[in-house]
């Protein structure tokens, strides 16, 4: 009885001991390869989850991540059985790159990624992390050095645009997402970084220059449109007295004409509107107390006025 009693505990206690052996919790955002007699049996999900102890056992992934050692990122090579399926961003060291135009620049970039299909990735690729950096850097370096210096510094997004695309497509056979990739910075040498200082400097100045060219030839435009139109103001101005002037005298002589009847010869109506525009001329002439010296006409001109008030004080008579 006693024996019976030991062999059911020593029972019990293998059976407690294998469950225990087999039970295997899982946290969320994680996956666990399990392999059983070492091919591929099954992917455990977040939560309580059983296997066959000392047959069934997680399959390692290598993973590589960067750690800081005396002041430098160093990489280190780790294994483990849980696989974060969390987007986790990798933050691989700048590159020596050299542009189209044989500029050498240092690339610093990041890139996000999210393990989907863990079986894909323990098994499509012997190090996950370092194939999606190799391949992110080798990718990087084409697409930089296919453009110039200037165009780099404002194509970033279209960088990060097909480092996307040509990560993703490798990411599908290893059971990655690739969700984003971004250029951090972008470093150029002393010399180089000068230079463009210099040359943003110029451009900026013949820029101003080009602006005040424009504000001065505007201004010359306007000016000159101004007295253009100055001058046909002017002009109609003077037009629309000279009608006046004429409409005027034509009235005066119509005028003078009636008032005389036949005895009056029209010359001698203009001779007499005439003399008395000098009439009118004449205060102004001499109102500085200078000599003046009136033309031989003149004569003849006042002659006619005076004959012709004579003729229109006879009639009015």
């Amino acid at each position: 009885m006693d024996v019976m009693l030991i062999i059911a505990l020593v029972f019990t206690v293998l059976v407690l001991a294998l469950v225990i052996k087999g039970l295997m919790i899982v946290q969320q955002s994680e996956a666990v390869v399990i392999e059983r007699l070492g091919s591929y049996q099954k992917t455990l999900s977040p939560g309580i989850n059983w296997i066959i102890p000392f047959v069934d056992k997680p399959r390692s992934i290598k993973v590589r991540r960067y750690q800081p050692i005396d002041g430098e990122n160093v990489a280190v090579v780790m294994e483990e059985t849980r696989i974060d399926r969390r987007e986790t961003v990798l933050d691989f060291p700048g590159q020596s790159v050299i542009t189209a135009d044989n500029v050498s620049v240092t690339v610093n970039g990041a890139l996000y990624f999210q393990v989907i299909d863990p079986e894909r990735a323990v098994y499509q690729t012997e190090n996950l992390i370092q194939a999606i950096e190799i391949l992110a850097k080798t990718s990087l370096r084409s697409e930089v050095g296919k453009m110039e210096l200037d165009k780099l510094f404002e194509s970033r997004q279209e960088i990060n645009d097909k480092l996307q695309i040509v990560m993703d497509e490798a990411g599908n056979k290893w059971g990655v997402k690739v969700t984003r990739v971004e250029i951090q910075d972008i470093m150029i040498p002393a010399e180089v970084e000068d230079a463009m200082r210099k040359q943003m400097a110029a451009e900026r100045e013949r820029r101003a220059l080009v602006l005040q060219a424009n504000g001065e030839r505007e201004a010359a435009i306007a000016r000159a449109e101004g007295e253009k139109r100055s001058n046909i103001l002017v002009a109609e101005g003077e037009k629309e007295a000279a009608i006046l002037m004429a409409d005027g005298q034509r009235q005066a002589i119509d005028q003078v004409l009636a008032a005389g009847g036949d005895r009056l010869d029209p010359q001698m109506v203009v001779g007499y509107l005439l003399g008395l525009e000098y009439l009118k001329t004449l205060p102004e002439i001499g109102k500085d107390g200078d000599r003046i010296f009136l033309p031989y006409e003149a004569s003849s001109v006042l002659g006619a006025v005076g004959s012709i008030e004579a003729l229109l004080k006879g009639k009015v008579q």
